[in-house]
């Protein structure tokens, strides 16, 4: 990691500005744990609309350390849910020593340096990987709020190498609605909960928000998972109590036929056909 004193955080860069306050904010979190701080450190400098940057690979190893070695479960569970989220976001991931968008960079600190922060990031995501166990129990046997499950759901999706689904359960983290992609005419399909049982999804051609009275077609649930990454999601949206996406997942790995064209189609293709690594 990154010395507390080194100038290489000043050549990093946020979504706003340049890394130099970052060792502040993290040495602060890391004497005693603040919301404010991390709220401050992330939405300033690690993550803006779905994106990270330069800062935010150095940032990471300490924030898997804080979320290993802190004695408080909401905390460990924040850090799980919000790393994730980075982890979520992070460009498609090779085999290459740093991401080819840090060329500049690497002229400034060296292709060491960069190899180094690269590596320390994988590490610490390795790290709160390993942290998913005991944040499941803790969300299990605790009230969580249902959006902290759906992002729980993210995380560990990120972690495990399931970045499509990832995205995709980030797009749509309400649970209320659901937008996939016709494969035949390419025309947007709208996937809401039926009015009477949220469980139920039923697919729309146009935004029910602004067409309301439009005619709703069935998806026909699907009663077993074919798909392992949906089989994935179940039994983990069962272990954490996350109802909503478990009734859903039935319906999302089910069939329709697609309200413009009328062809029918595979749901969960579909949906995932948008989101690309």
């Amino acid at each position: 990691m990154l010395k507390w004193n080194s100038d290489v955080w000043g050549k990093l860069t946020g979504p706003y500005s340049s890394a130099d306050n970052v060792p502040v904010l993290l040495q602060q979190l890391m004497q005693e744990y603040s919301q404010e701080v991390f709220d401050e450190l992330f939405q300033e400098y690690l993550f803006h609309q779905d994106t990270i940057y330069t800062a935010t690979y150095a940032a990471m190893p300490f924030l898997a350390q804080l979320a290993c070695s802190t004695s408080d479960a909401e905390v460990r569970k924040e850090l799980f849910i919000n790393c994730g989220i980075i982890e979520a976001s992070r460009d498609v991931p090779d085999e290459a020593t740093f991401p080819a968008s840090w060329a500049e960079l690497a002229e400034d600190v060296g292709s060491s340096v960069c190899t180094e922060l690269h590596r320390e990031y994988v590490e610490a995501i390795g790290k709160l990987r390993a942290l998913t166990k005991e944040v499941f129990a803790y969300t299990a046997q605790h009230s969580i709020d249902e959006i902290d499950k759906r992002y729980i759901l993210v995380a560990d999706a990120a972690y495990r190498g399931s970045y499509i689904p990832a995205s995709m359960l980030k797009t749509f983290s309400s649970g209320d609605e659901y937008v996939a992609v016709c494969p035949a005419c390419k025309e947007d399909v709208f996937i809401w909960p039926n009015e009477d049982h949220a469980g139920i999804l039923q697919a729309y051609e146009h935004d029910p928000v602004f067409h309301t009275g439009q005619e709703s077609h069935l998806i026909v649930p699907a009663a077993s998972f074919a798909d392992e990454e949906v089989r994935a999601l179940a039994e983990r949206a069962a272990a954490i109590g996350e109802q909503i996406l478990a009734e859903h997942l039935h319906y999302l790995a089910g069939e329709t036929v697609c309200p413009s064209c009328r062809e029918k189609i595979s749901v969960w293709p579909s949906l995932l056909s948008t989101f690309t690594m």
